[in-house]
């Protein structure tokens, strides 16, 4: 993915507005959320940070307990009221204090705490997920907490074949990859669409 420059303007902007600023960037998976965000941040340099929501999901053991392993990546397997608490916290830098957040670790599939430096200086604080546009239960908290959400919606025929390729890459056979994408990951990403309407801005990638 190349970094619209558009983006980075709008980005930019909201890094020199004063005060903390948080954007999301929501979308299904494998919509590129991830890489967009990375290239945002790469670009405004110290200035910003990136906090992925995915560090909010439940680890593989309280998956299990739940009986919820089969649908990982579903909004109920993810702590949206610690993610909010998270975004509460961010909104309000404390001179000479860091925010610790946490970040996910694709090869061991587990999200790992105090991974993510947030300095108080940083002005711009970028977080991807999935939910971020979503309004049931406690995920209605996380949108008055982000001062713009951007939606991606690229093409989904190379989104689903990317995201299978990416579950391969992790270690699932590629038969397994494409069940776990067809039966999980684009039921959740039905569910997402519903909030595009939502968001500040749509962003129609290119295949």
């Amino acid at each position: 993915m190349t970094l619209p420059p558009a983006l980075l303007e709008r980005a930019r902007t909201l890094a020199e507005r004063g005060d903390r600023t948080l954007l999301g960037i929501a979308g299904a998976p494998g919509a590129g959320k991830s890489t967009l965000a990375a290239l945002l941040v790469g670009a405004l340099g110290p200035r910003a940070a990136l906090v992925p929501m995915d560090g909010f999901h439940l680890a593989g053991a309280a998956l299990e307990r739940l009986g919820r392993t089969g649908r990982k990546g579903a909004p109920d397997t993810f702590d949206a009221e610690g993610y909010a608490a998270l975004l509460t916290r961010l909104r309000t830098p404390v001179p000479g204090s860091t925010v610790w957040a946490p970040a996910f670790d694709r090869a061991l599939e587990e999200p790992v705490a105090g991974s993510i430096a947030v300095a108080p200086e940083v002005s711009l604080v970028v977080t991807e997920g999935n939910y971020l546009l979503h309004d049931d239960g406690p995920w209605a908290r996380i949108r008055p907490l982000l001062d713009e959400v951007w939606y991606l919606d690229p093409d989904p025929g190379p989104r689903i074949s990317r995201l299978i390729d990416r579950h391969v890459r992790h270690g699932k056979e590629r038969a397994r990859a494409e069940r776990w994408v067809h039966e999980s990951d684009e039921a959740n990403a039905r569910l997402i669409a519903l909030g595009r309407d939502r968001a500040d801005l749509v962003v129609p990638l290119p295949g």
